[in-house]
């Protein structure tokens, strides 16, 4: 039996715990093979997983990462390195080697766990950044070197625990930055553990609860929307190793889940799958959408179909996934608002001066709470200037009405989101710069159908050369992930400039997006 001390509010504990309290449990289905895990067994492969990173000479403040589909080996380093003071880097499979080598080569993991499709690409992000152990899962072998082999024999007893405080780090997660370069959030034990509570008593989670878990483990939503508050109300997640619709659409039924999140694009995929109009989601509690802003027709098509409740959020994360609620019938009554603040935290919506806006009046979102991150890894500068006074600056823009509730109507930050994936201008930008063609580039947000909306880039192109749309895209999509690669490339003479320099993006919108109906 574990003893906690009085006053204890690290995360480390969070897994042995709720296997003490119900071991025979069924914690996780997994649908790649139907296997199922209770808590005990969910917690002995913890504790293997922690000894064996032990082995390896990984102590406190070590970073570990992982580039696979969601399986598994996720949730064992999840809590594994929790049980020991190290710190989770998973990484997003979606970037290129070259975004990921510079992931790699900033937080410096001392163990990667590799899946089989993205061996190739972790041999050419080692090319650069090397790592002392890198192993493959799920059959892959990295070096020779996999996983689940030598994972095997380590013991299944709970690790020796070190000293933690309630702001040391347990994960790090990266956020595409603002000036170009990926910022490494640092998620303390405390934001993982108040996460918890807050989701559960805003949202109303119970040990009753079911969720399907397709979203991608390297993301904060993947990783605390529902897993990790599932699991400490003792819950049950439903893991689906990549989404594909209908098979997320039979996981729901067959498994019978209750609360469901996804993004606007999935929810459209959803949608448009052959086997929705036979779908059965009666035993779903509610829907629930994130990531992006959720069309109100969207919510009005699905319903008109299905029924059932559907709800939108809004996280980020670096304050959490989970930062407003509301009730069911809320949720039709105040249909395209985020909803109330969370319960144990404090939010504010400001004006250009600092001070508080009125009712009605947009304001950017401040938010302040044990759920806000300490900062960024290694980026003092940037922490200095997103934590001012305890309060995160979330470079939101949003309204409260006179009831309490939130909507968010823009982003200060040059940002666009397409299908729940930040994308930010800086970088898209720079990357276009770097084509020997190009003078100067601008990215905006184009609406789109599926994906919310898509990246639009005016170029300007050096006197006498030439380049193609085709060329540019192609030149991008080598450098940065696919889904930052602009949609459509438009060419001009010159781009329209402020007094102090700065693109004026909104004539670019004027001059190249569709007038806004109504």
């Amino acid at each position: 039996m574990a003893i906690y001390a009085h006053g204890e509010m690290d995360a480390a504990h969070l897994l042995t715990r709720r296997a003490e309290l119900t071991p025979d449990r069924v914690a996780v289905v997994d649908r790649s093979d139907g296997r199922s895990y209770t808590y005990a067994e969910l917690n002995r492969r913890a504790n293997r997983a922690a000894h064996f990173l032990r082995g390896l000479g990984v102590e406190k403040g070590d970073r570990i990462s992982i580039l696979a589909h969601n399986a598994l080996a996720y949730l064992d380093l999840l809590y594994g390195v929790g049980k020991i003071g190290a710190v989770f880097a998973p990484l997003n499979w979606r970037l290129q080697p070259r975004e990921l080598a510079y992931i790699v080569g900033d937080c410096t993991p001392k163990v990667l766990l590799c899946g089989p499709e993205f061996v190739p690409t972790a041999e050419k992000v080692l090319a650069e950044a090397p790592v002392p152990h890198v192993l493959g899962i799920e059959g892959a072998e990295v070096a020779g070197r996999r996983y689940e082999g030598e994972v095997t024999g380590c013991p299944n007893s709970e690790p020796a625990r070190p000293p933690l405080s309630e702001d040391d780090p347990y994960l790090l997660l990266y956020t595409s930055g603002t000036t170009g370069r990926p910022k490494g959030a640092m998620i303390p034990h405390r934001q993982v553990l108040w996460n918890c509570i807050n989701t559960i008593a805003s949202w109303g989670l119970t040990e009753r609860d079911v969720s399907p878990l397709f979203m991608p483990l390297f993301h904060a939503g993947g990783l605390f929307a529902f897993l990790t508050p599932l699991l400490y109300i003792g819950g049950r997640v439903v893991l689906i190793r990549a989404f594909d619709a209908d098979a997320v659409l039979r996981a729901i039924e067959e498994e019978r889940c209750t609360v469901v999140l996804g993004v606007p694009t999935i929810y459209r995929m959803l949608l448009n799958a052959p086997g929705f109009a036979q779908a059965d989601f009666s035993s779903v509690r509610f829907f629930i959408s994130g990531g992006a802003p959720l069309p109100v027709d969207l919510v009005r098509e699905w319903i008109a179909k299905k029924g059932g409740v559907f709800r939108q959020g809004y996280g980020l994360t670096e304050v959490g996934a989970n930062c407003f609620s509301m009730t069911d019938e809320e949720s039709v009554r105040k249909l395209g608002s985020v909803g109330k603040p969370i319960f144990h935290s404090e939010m504010r919506l400001v004006d250009e001066r600092g001070e508080d806006v009125p009712p009605g009046e947009p304001g950017e979102l401040l938010i302040r709470g044990p759920h806000v991150c300490t900062g960024y890894w290694r980026n003092p500068e940037a922490t200095a200037e997103a934590i001012v006074d305890g309060w995160f600056r979330t470079g939101d823009v949003a309204r409260a009405d006179e009831e309490g509730f939130y909507t968010i109507v823009g982003r200060a930050k040059d940002m666009i989101i397409s299908g729940g994936e930040n994308i930010y201008a800086a970088e898209v930008e720079a990357t276009f710069r770097e084509h020997p063609a190009v003078q100067d580039a601008a990215l905006i947000g184009m609406p789109d159908p599926k994906w919310g909306e898509v990246g639009l880039i005016v170029v300007v192109l050096k006197t006498g050369a030439r380049a193609t749309a085709e060329e540019l895209q192609a030149f991008c999509g080598e450098r940065l992930a696919r889904y930052k690669v602009p949609k459509k490339v438009v060419f001009a003479p010159s781009l329209p400039y402020s007094a102090y320099g700065k693109v004026v993006k909104a004539e670019l919108r004027a001059r190249y997006l569709p007038p806004k109906e109504g």
